[in-house]
């Protein structure tokens, strides 16, 4: 579908053609006619496919053409971290542009006149207010935020959020908006706190669904059948002769990031670490170093699985396996990106063949097991208790990572 077969206002669509978007992905073409009619709306929808214009444009659309308080806060998008709130925000700044509605990113740092500027937009009555919990509640705390006129309130990764704790400050401010209102809420996930937060905040909602999206063809897959005590020895052993030139390393907690980012550093590796525990300020650094190549290798809790755009990563470890087939996507989508190839694998030690299990059959594949170099000892049997027979994929050997090779065109 064509987003001018849409009830879309003129100058939305001016603003999308001269943004080059024509077709509408499926969870726009889904979610776009829900919001337009009013109705609450929860939407399983993985990053990537759209899902920020699938509520941006409605809501700019409605802004623009029914009556708002011009003095008000009339939209609160909720994100779990300042990237994604920053894309979002870009985003925003480009559908709006021909249209008189005014927005603000508020998330943390330590700039005083960034603050300011938020406190400026939250005080005047922005349209559109794109915020972290953690930032907006403590503007709130000063005493000059009023939500009582809120139409829109939408949570954006809300699976996301409640992994990293948000729900108390999630609540915080539903208990602050008026109960006459539209909410929208967006998850990759439908575990059941998930369910939970949607019984409590959304009224009569309707529900979309997508399939859940399998790894890009570009991304070899394969996997490391090891102990626990094993997993270092093999990265050493990888990055023995030469090292990518953009890693991501995804780890299962911020404690193993920092145990994962301390040992590697002892190994002479160029790495950061990335994950909840460093101020804003630090995060930021990070990215700008693995961004521009002065760092190689980014150590990482899933907080850059999902809204980190990173074209030229050639490899993703899974240290740990993810908890869920999705987190698993997720991880392994930040490779193979913009016609580049790239590789993913994944360490899997006894107590986590059966996750890993569960994962092949989501994929509906059996994903090579390399073996681990002779010099690190034996290797426990990959004999998962739900383990039934299959093919092998195809990885030949230790993958070269030189920098100089070309990228597949």
């Amino acid at each position: 579908m064509k987003f001018s077969e849409l009830k879309l206002d003129d100058t939305v669509l001016q603003a999308l053609d001269a943004m080059n978007f024509d077709e509408c992905t499926p969870v726009q073409e889904a979610a776009i006619p829900v919001i337009l009619e009013g109705r609450d709306l929860i939407a399983v929808a993985q990053t990537g496919t759209g899902k920020t214009a699938a509520f941006l444009l409605p809501i700019i659309n409605k802004l623009c053409r029914e009556k708002h308080p011009e003095d008000a806060i009339n939209c609160i998008i909720m994100s779990p971290t300042r990237e994604l709130a920053q894309q979002i925000d870009q985003q925003m700044e480009g559908f709006s542009y021909f249209m008189p509605v005014s927005s603000v990113a508020v998330f943390g740092g330590n700039d005083g006149v960034l603050f300011e500027q938020q406190k400026k937009g939250l005080t005047l009555g922005a349209d559109v207010v794109i915020a972290t919990p953690g930032r907006l509640l403590s503007h709130i705390s000063l005493g000059y935020v009023d939500l009582s006129r809120v139409s829109y309130f939408v949570l954006d990764e809300a699976d996301r959020m409640l992994d990293m704790g948000f729900y108390d400050d999630i609540m915080q401010v539903v208990n602050l908006l008026p109960k006459e209102r539209q909410t929208i809420m967006f998850s990759a996930t439908m575990p059941a706190n998930i369910q939970k937060l949607a019984n409590t905040i959304l009224n009569n909602p309707a529900e979309i669904k997508l399939a859940v999206s399998k790894p890009a063809d570009k991304i070899v897959q394969a996997a490391y059948v090891c102990y626990e005590n094993q997993k270092l020895n093999i990265i050493q052993s990888l990055f023995s002769e030469e090292v990518p030139e953009k890693v991501i390393i995804f780890a299962s907690s911020k404690l193993k990031v920092k145990e994962v980012t301390k040992s590697l550093k002892l190994l002479k590796l160029n790495v950061g670490e990335m994950h909840s525990d460093l101020e804003q300020a630090q995060r930021d650094h990070i990215m700008r170093e693995f961004k521009n190549g002065r760092i190689n290798i980014l150590v990482a809790t899933d907080i850059v699985s999902r809204g980190i755009d990173i074209d030229d990563i050639r490899l993703v470890i899974n240290y740990d396996v993810p908890n869920d087939s999705e987190d698993y996507v997720h991880r392994i989508g930040r490779t193979a990106r913009a016609n580049n190839d790239g590789v993913a694998l994944t360490f899997v030690s006894e107590k986590e063949q059966g996750a890993f299990k569960s994962i092949e059959n989501f994929l509906d594949k059996t994903i090579y097991k390399i073996p681990i170099p002779s010099e690190l000892g034996e290797a426990p049997v990959y004999n998962p208790r739900t383990h039934s027979k299959g093919g092998g994929g195809k990885f030949k050997g230790k993958r070269n990572f030189s920098r100089n090779r070309k990228d597949k065109k």
